[in-house]
């Protein structure tokens, strides 16, 4: 069952709320639809990209946070030791930042498109960044 799609550069991805895991979380995301961001490379947490959302405020608290995600676990990490932001994962990851490990909500797992996200990772790492929406299915 997909509940979200989600599209990045010229890929889409169909995804299914972690709402058992981290319900406020899953609540509070859904409610920003249709949520337009930038996906930029990371820079300490290995395979991955991410949305930096500096000190935004989503009102919700640690849920279910993991970190280290599976390739298509997309967490939502809400503030502390480091900025706010979004991960999403394409390959191998360890959630970090220059503070230290991290551990994020796990908010949504991809259900379709897994074969596009590592050409997603490498164009986001070489060509810098990609826009990025996240929708109802």
């Amino acid at each position: 069952m997909s509940d979200v799609k989600i599209t990045a550069g010229p890929y889409e991805f169909l995804a299914r709320w972690e709402r058992e895991r981290s319900p406020k979380t899953c609540e509070a995301f859904e409610k920003l639809f249709p949520y337009r961001q930038k996906l930029i490379h990371v820079r300490w947490s290995g395979e991955s990209c991410w949305i930096p959302l500096g000190d935004y405020d989503l009102g919700v608290g640690v849920e279910d946070a993991t970190s280290a995600p599976q390739a298509g676990e997309i967490l939502f990490y809400p503030g502390g030791v480091s900025e706010t932001e979004i991960l999403f994962p394409y390959y191998g990851t360890i959630f970090e930042s220059k503070a230290g490990r991290l551990a994020g909500n796990h908010l949504l797992t991809l259900t379709e498109g897994h074969e596009n996200l590592y050409a997603l990772g490498q164009m986001t790492l070489w060509e810098g960044a990609q826009d990025i929406v996240f929708d109802h299915a």
